[in-house]
């Protein structure tokens, strides 16, 4: 990847639809609030939609300035997903790897 590009950096797993809440405060405390604290973070999100069955897939997208950015926050293999303790109380799969992708062009306008 370019070393002048943003580099969004994605992960998707599955939960418990009841734990939406749960799950989503957790997240805010230790993912999240690692993003904010690492150098390079420019931003996140995250995301969740309910799969009909029971169990909803979460999304959590976050920009940073470069590679070497997402490895502060991810170590030294940043395609690996970073797992956090509690983690296996709510995640019915995780993952092994996250997507990297280059950002070409973009505007987002949260204030609506």
């Amino acid at each position: 990847m370019a070393d002048d590009s943003i580099i969004l950096r994605k992960w998707s797993g599955r939960i418990r639809t009841t734990d939406e809440e749960k799950y989503g405060a957790y997240v805010v405390e230790t993912g999240m609030k690692d993003y904010d604290s690492t150098e390079g973070n420019l931003g996140y999100q995250m995301m969740m939609r309910p799969m009909g069955d029971g169990t909803s897939e979460v999304t959590t997208i976050s920009w940073w300035i470069s590679m070497e950015a997402i490895r502060r926050f991810a170590g030294d293999q940043p395609e690996l997903a970073r797992y956090y303790p509690e983690d296996d109380k709510f995640l019915l799969e995780k993952p092994k790897y996250v997507e990297h992708h280059r950002v070409i062009a973009g505007r987002v306008n949260l204030s609506v």
